[in-house]
């Protein structure tokens, strides 16, 4: 079984529609698991359709809570707190809870034992079947932290479903920045298709994002998705990309067809027949290479 993530270090790179391509390719030969570790905001579902086959809670970090009964309206809480999650309302203390960071230290100051740290259901994830293959998401409650703990809890369950269904590949859908999600994603991968946009910013984004790979050790392929939108900046990547002798895998020119496909929720490679075989022949070198 091997894990492939494609990564970008920035949004809007293309790197969901190159991951649902891939997912497609693979559903051709080989039997894959397909994650959506872009859990802050998840789009990869809008291409794969998914039917949701089971469904979990996500516990969080936990938040505090003020039992009134208790509570004699000292205001410790409140002074300590640096979130300014704590109110007073008629001499009633309550806690805001999208404010609330879990840091417990009102539960401590408290002399009455008035706070309680409670589980908090910060968001759901998925088991869904595709005809892609199953596939693993998730959702964050909106203002809700902990995204890194939620990638590893997907991740940790395509791993096993993969294992016990004898699956061939783990297919991820990786997120953008360099944060705790991105870490979650990336450890233990076998291969990251880095997703490089010849922009400036996506140059920089890009190269933080390998920085993080690289921590970790792990093979990087990269590919550049429309190159010929500033081929000077596109030349540049390929030196850069030379330089660290990383591959580049190929280049994908600026086509209006994959705003046509988005907007009829279709996967680019299903929807065209030249982005079928640019896209078939770099998923092609990445099996050559695992």
């Amino acid at each position: 079984m091997k894990q492939i993530a494609i990564i970008s270090g920035k949004g809007g790179t293309g790197k969901t529609t190159i991951a649902a391509s891939f997912a497609s390719l693979a559903a051709l030969s080989y039997c894959s698991t397909l994650v959506d570790c872009d859990v802050d905001a998840p789009n990869l579902g809008i291409l794969l359709h998914p039917r949701i086959a089971d469904e979990k809670d996500f516990y969080g970090m936990k938040k505090a809570h003020i039992d009134e009964e208790k509570c004699t309206s000292c205001g410790s809480c409140k002074e300590v707190c640096r979130f300014e999650a704590i109110y007073e309302k008629n001499d009633v203390y309550s806690i805001e809870p999208t404010a609330c960071e879990g840091c417990g230290l009102c539960f401590r100051v408290c002399p009455s034992d008035a706070i309680q740290m409670r589980e908090n259901v910060a968001g759901k994830w998925y088991i869904s079947s595709t005809r892609y293959g199953l596939f693993v998401h998730a959702k964050l409650k909106a203002a809700e932290e902990n995204s890194g703990k939620l990638v590893a809890t997907i991740r940790n369950a395509a791993r096993e479903i993969s294992e016990k269904e004898n699956i061939n590949y783990i297919l991820i859908d990786g997120p953008p920045g360099i944060g705790c999600p991105l870490i979650s994603t990336v450890s233990g991968i076998d291969c990251v298709v880095i997703v490089f946009e010849p922009t400036l910013s996506g140059i920089h984004d890009a190269k933080r994002v390998i920085e993080v790979a690289e921590h970790f050790g792990t093979k990087i392929v990269c590919i550049i998705n429309k190159y010929d939108i500033n081929e000077e900046n596109t030349k540049q990547i390929e030196d850069f990309c030379s330089e660290k002798n990383f591959p580049v895998l190929g280049k994908i020119p600026y086509d209006e067809i994959f705003e046509d496909a988005l907007a009829q929720k279709k996967i680019v490679v299903e929807f065209d027949d030249r982005m079928h075989k640019t896209i078939k022949d770099i998923w092609d070198k990445i099996l050559d290479i695992l």
